[in-house]
């Protein structure tokens, strides 16, 4: 157009912008702005408020504000443009200010700027600020708004907030309760989600590939299968098998819940596959302590030609913790700047603090902090209380629990992992001064506890519990099943009890431990031959893992258990994670 001399009007002008806005090109919109100033459009309000637009999309908010300011009497959508870039950028207090002022100046916001303004906050404390101003303009009746609220909340993980608008709502939508059932399995409340899955369908509104994937990723944190077995049967009679999201959402559920080998066929007969496919497939392989084919599914992603991310490096790195491949670890570290561009994260800084000390490198450990200065970070502290606690490291683990009374008060986690430590030296009079500072600061060990699924409802227990209907049979199973390994040479590992007990009460302890609980349940109750999968919320001790090895031999049955850092599958005597954990 240029080309043939004609001349870029205001409504060119805003046109071209718009596009710039809409797919990021800076450069060309800054072009763009030094035509509209010597053509004199700058000042045009409609050419304006498209710069303004740009300028936020583009990340570029102090040239947004710059052009803003330079507006004679900004109309509605160029304050929404404005306010909605500061948020976007992180500056929601900018944000909030700027709408104060919108209001003093005059300007009355409809129900399209609060849903604009609503949607492009992503500081809920703004959100909620914006909300309150609803209520008091009588917007708060309006669905399309109550929409964008839901949305808001939901992703702010401020599900309640998210309920209360949903429920007034007149007429919900498929993106509605999409949201709904997101929200709900992202704040890890699967059963909800399932449940107003099924109440979307009641009402008529059939779902998409996006609500199968949200419900697909609430069954991932549940203790049985059936449910995503069914849904997962609902996409193959719905024909959306092809598609990536649903597709990597099944391999995701799968091997969430224990099954890799169908995570692993589900991957493979995938038609198309993307970066987050990928990523997907060695997460579950490094979960299910599958080094080499997590590694193997790496080097095959590059092959391919799709580019690992943040969260594939995580992955990667935690497999050769695992693995106790220290120099190839460091290689993979270095490639994410060098080779790939990505910097680091704490996430990834603490793998790296995690492959040395596990490896027992504690002076490059206390090198590498020191270098990258991350002596401010609980999350560092935590890995090398961890490794202290293994290789029994008492001096450094004691300057790790410190720094973590310090930067975490509130936390049980350093305050039981150097009782730990102690109690495995015999000094239990640290472990006792532990408990008094514990008890002075209010702080509550996690209570430990295992579920398994069986008969499509989850059985809960913690240790010694005894308040199962069935507890007496169970506690019959594991009496015989005691009985049985003691013929086969196992011997109980009484120095897990870090209790200052007699030998008899450690064993007796030992064996009532809740994971041992839920299969004494499962033992009783599941069809012979079927694999038996228990979840666990903490870390499983090394006597159950002894003792499930064995057991998987005697019993002939694979038992599978997720416990918080990975998953165990215990089959014919032995564990999938080769006794490193």
């Amino acid at each position: 157009m240029v080309e043939w001399e004609h001349k870029l009007n205001r409504f060119t002008l805003s046109t071209v912008l718009k596009g710039c806005a809409k797919s990021g090109h800076l450069k060309e919109g800054k072009l763009l702005h030094s035509v509209a100033i010597k053509t004199g459009q700058e000042v045009d309000e409609f050419v304006a408020s498209c710069l303004v637009d740009m300028y936020s999309k583009c990340g570029m908010t102090g040239y947004a504000l710059q052009v803003f300011k330079r507006i004679k009497d900004p109309d509605l959508v160029t304050w929404s443009a404005m306010i909605s870039g500061l948020d976007q950028q992180g500056c929601s207090h900018d944000a909030a200010e700027l709408y104060k002022a919108m209001v003093l100046a005059g300007v009355r916001p409809n129900q399209y700027i609060f849903s604009s303004l609503v949607s492009a906050a992503t500081n809920v404390h703004f959100g909620r600020q914006v909300h309150t101003h609803i209520i008091k303009n009588c917007n708060d009746s309006n669905d399309f708004v109550r929409t964008a609220l839901i949305d808001m909340y939901a992703k702010g993980r401020c599900i309640e907030d998210a309920v209360a608008v949903f429920n007034r709502l007149v007429d919900r939508d498929l993106f509605t309760w999409t949201t709904m059932i997101d929200g709900y399995a992202k704040t890890n409340q699967p059963e909800m989600a399932l449940k107003h899955f099924v109440d979307m369908q009641s009402e008529g509104v059939k779902p998409n590939e996006f609500t199968i994937a949200s419900c697909l990723n609430a069954c991932s944190h549940m203790a049985t299968l059936e449910g995503g077995q069914q849904l997962h049967s609902m996409v193959v009679k719905a024909g959306h098998t092809g598609d990536i999201i649903v597709a990597t959402a099944i391999t995701d559920m799968y091997g969430k819940c224990g099954c890799l080998e169908d995570a692993e066929a589900n991957f493979k007969y995938m038609v198309l596959r993307d970066a987050v496919s990928w990523n997907t497939i060695i997460a579950v392989y490094a979960y299910h302590s599958q080094g080499e084919n997590a590694l193997q599914a790496y080097r095959m992603m590059i092959e391919k030609g799709f580019l690992p991310d943040e969260a594939t490096f995580l992955s990667i790195l935690s497999v050769c913790s695992n693995m106790g491949l220290v120099e190839e670890g460091k290689k993979h570290f270095e490639s994410m700047s060098k080779v790939y561009g990505i910097t680091p994260t704490l996430e990834h800084y603490a793998c790296v603090v995690n492959i040395l000390s596990r490896a027992g490198q504690f002076d490059e450990v206390e090198a590498f902090i020191k270098e990258q200065k991350l002596s401010t970070h609980a999350l560092i502290w935590e890995t090398v209380l961890g490794a202290c606690k293994l290789h029994g490291n008492l001096d450094l683990g004691e300057t790790a629990a410190r720094k973590l009374f310090e930067l975490q008060p509130k936390e049980d986690s350093a305050y039981i992992f150097l009782s730990n430590i102690f109690a495995s030296k015999g000094r239990w009079d640290d472990v006792q001064k532990i408990r008094v500072l514990m008890s002075e600061e209010g702080i509550k060990k996690e209570p430990g506890c295992s579920w398994v699924g069986v008969d499509g409802q989850v059985h809960v227990f913690v240790s010694q519990d005894g308040s199962h209907p069935k507890t007496e049979q169970i506690y019959a199973k594991l009496q015989d099943l005691k009985q049985r390994l003691s013929f086969s040479g196992y011997i109980p590992k009484t120095e897990n009890v870090l209790h200052n007990i007699s030998s008899r009460e450690k064993i007796e302890h030992l064996w009532h431990h809740s994971e041992r609980l839920a299969l004494g349940l499962a033992l009783i109750s599941a069809s012979p031959g079927m694999p038996i999968r228990i979840f666990k919320n903490l870390r499983i001790c090394e006597d159950c893992h002894e003792v499930m090895k064995v057991i998987s031999y005697v019993t002939s049955r694979e038992i599978v258990i997720r416990d918080f850092k990975r998953f165990h599958h215990f089959k014919l005597g032995s564990c999938s994670c080769q006794d490193s954990w």
